[in-house]
C-alpha cells in the first residue's frame, strides 16, 4: 500500500493473475450471447404488440395484446436467471440433469 500524504490518496497494489482475468474476459463473452437474443426478442414482442393494437379492436386487442408482453417479461427474466448462472460458474445446465 502506497500514501501519498499530501493530497490523501490511498494507492492499493494487488498482484492479478492471467486466470483470474481471463476469466472475468471469458464469463463476459458468454453473457452476450443470452443478451443479444433477449433484445431481439423482446423487441419483436413489442413490434408484435404495436401491431395487434393497431389491427384488433375491441376485447381481442387486450385478450391477444397481453401475450406478446407476458412473453417479453418471461424472456428478462430468463435472461437475468442465465446471466447469475455465468457469473456463479455453471456453464453446463444439462449437466444438472
Amino acid at each position: 500500500m502506497i500514501m501519498d500524504r499530501g493530497r490523501n490518496f490511498v494507492f492499493v497494489h494487488r498482484t492479478v493473475k492471467f486466470d483470474e482475468v481471463m476469466d472475468v474476459d471469458f464469463n463476459k463473452k458468454k453473457m452476450i450471447a443470452p443478451i443479444i437474443v433477449t433484445i431481439i426478442m423482446v423487441l419483436y414482442y413489442v413490434v408484435y404488440f404495436g401491431f395487434l393494437m393497431t389491427l384488433l379492436s375491441g376485447i381481442w386487442k387486450y385478450a391477444f395484446g397481453i401475450v406478446p408482453i407476458v412473453f417479453a417479461v418471461i424472456m428478462i427474466k430468463v435472461c437475468i436467471e442465465r446471466i447469475n448462472e455465468i457469473k456463479e460458474g455453471e456453464e453446463d445446465d444439462i449437466s444438472k440433469y
